[in-house]
């Protein structure tokens, strides 16, 4: 209900999904991302949305943190190149080099390194270090310099904070990081908040994000790349020689993906007779937190029951998806699981825990089966059955690979920039109406009385200065809250370095 109160909403359900929109042709859009490049399923979204919106005449600077190369591939703006990307410098998260908590940077920095000025909107894709001093920048000047944002809520950070840190101290992490997020959303400049999935739509919720705020973006899946042809029998020979299911699991080795979940669902599918390959695709720049993962197989991998193969991109990873029988998704921390929708294009069908995104993708008993997020019996129950079970496979793999062809970036990605051209317009007619309103207040100004104390008696200068001390305490507050990160996971990071080494040390 909620949903349908909101204009933009309404004129949206008018527009053609296969048509790009001509008015935001030649419009300046400032992308503000956490990690951007072919990192994981949230970066390869973005990228598929910047690479749309720029293939379509829309002016696009992408601003991120630097990559784990720590390359800088800033563009200097030229007549010929509104394309442009800067990088910024961080702290990279010990756990996920990938990511980097974003050092304090000025909104008018940003402005003058991409465009020269303001953008015509702003994309906050899964703001977190950097999206937030966006989001809190913007709310502190004047309402005409308030450029309207659009964010895309994509990875439940909160959440992982529980993952990441120890009892008590997660909890406290993440009431903390969920209650600055939710304060952020509901500011006047932020006009839209796409989810993924019914699961954060319900989390939005319980932080009183306005309804009216919030649509629903699925994800798309690129078909071309990953299709059941990319199937190879010569990698199947080489994990199944003696013609093992392969049960495959496409997911960084990193804690919050419920890696304990899969490692115990193995050990029970090996205890109860079945013959498999378990086929593991990723890792982790860090390799004392790669190999703890990788510890909790040790079991399994003297049994020759699982392989881990590392990451993997392009044609190599579409090849291991469709090289598989069944895909084995455990984590319960993912906002959509785009791996899913990746398996599904190359035929092959899911057993996920019923939390999270995948509980919408999934069709229980069609294209693959839900169990409940804590029972591990019924998990394996259902990879048994699968399993075991040829002609099911089979039709649970076509409905899949039907189910994704439906789901193309071209759509999803047009409806991002219908939202964008609404959103531009909405706010150039507010601008006229703002500057018509005041053009008549001026009629009235000399006939009314001027009020003794307040913030209209404040100069320019104070006004200003007042301003710029809640900025500065605003930021010193995040800063403060980064900065404890920071000093804590590198404590963890020397910790974990030290307990490896001196593990190497002893004689066995």
């Amino acid at each position: 209900m909620a949903a349908a109160a909101h204009p933009a909403s309404l004129s949206d359900c008018h527009h053609d999904m296969d048509v790009f929109p001509e008015a935001l042709k030649g419009k300046k859009v400032l992308l503000c991302t956490e990690s951007f490049g072919p990192v994981n399923g949230v970066s390869r979204t973005t990228l598929m949305l910047v690479n749309h919106l720029r293939a379509n005449g829309c002016h696009v600077a992408v601003v991120a943190p630097h990559n784990s190369t720590r390359v800088n591939t800033f563009v200097p703006k030229t007549p010929n190149n509104m394309n442009i990307e800067v990088r910024l410098h961080g702290y990279p998260v010990p756990f996920n080099p990938e990511l980097s908590i974003a050092y304090i940077v000025r909104l008018s920095s940003l402005y003058a390194r991409t465009f020269g000025g303001p953008p015509d909107l702003i994309y906050l894709a899964s703001p977190a270090s950097l999206g937030f001093q966006v989001m809190l920048q913007l709310r502190q000047r004047a309402e005409r310099e308030q450029i309207p944002i659009i964010c895309n809520f994509q990875t439940d950070l909160a959440g992982y904070c529980k993952t990441l840190f120890p009892y008590p101290l997660g909890n406290l992490a993440d009431h903390t990081f969920a209650s600055v997020q939710s304060f952020l959303f509901r500011h006047q400049s932020v006009k839209t908040i796409f989810y993924p999935s019914t699961y954060v739509r319900r989390y939005l919720e319980r932080h009183q994000v306005p309804g009216d705020k919030m649509e629903i973006l699925t994800r798309g899946v690129d078909a071309e790349l990953f299709h059941p042809e990319k199937r190879s029998q010569s990698l199947r020979n080489q994990l199944a020689p003696d013609g093992q299911i392969v049960l495959v699991c496409v997911a960084r080795l990193a804690a919050e993906k419920s890696f304990d979940f899969l490692a115990r669902a193995a050990s029970e599918l090996d205890r109860r007779g079945l013959n498999f390959k378990l086929y593991i695709v990723g890792g982790n720049r860090q390799s004392e937190v790669e190999a703890e993962i990788k510890d909790l197989f040790s079991e399994l991998a003297r049994k020759n029951k699982v392989v881990f193969a590392g990451f993997k991109l392009g044609e190599a990873l579409a090849e291991a998806y469709a090289s598989a029988d069944i895909f084995l998704h455990c984590s319960v921390s993912e906002t959509f699981g785009l791996v899913v929708l990746e398996s599904f294009a190359s035929g092959v069908p899911v057993v996920a825990r019923d939390q999270g995104g995948p509980s919408d993708t999934i069709r229980d008993g069609v294209s693959g089966f839900l169990t409940p997020p804590n029972d591990l019996s019924a998990f394996v129950d259902r990879v048994v059955l699968l399993a075991n079970n040829d002609s099911m496979r089979k039709q649970f793999a076509a409905a899949a690979l039907d189910q994704a062809r439906q789901a193309t970036w071209s759509k999803i990605n047009n409806k991002v920039a219908w939202k964008m051209s609404n959103t531009i317009d909405e706010r150039e007619n507010d601008l006229q109406e703002t500057h018509d309103q005041r053009a008549v207040d001026r009629c009235y100004a000399s006939a009314s009385a001027v009020p003794i104390f307040g913030w209209l008696m404040l100069n320019d200068a104070i006004r200003e200065t007042v301003v710029r001390s809640r900025l500065t305490g605003a930021l010193g507050v995040i800063l403060g809250f980064w900065g404890l990160v920071g000093v804590y996971l590198g404590f963890t990071k020397a910790t974990r370095w030290t307990r490896a080494r001196l593990g190497r040390a002893i004689p066995s």
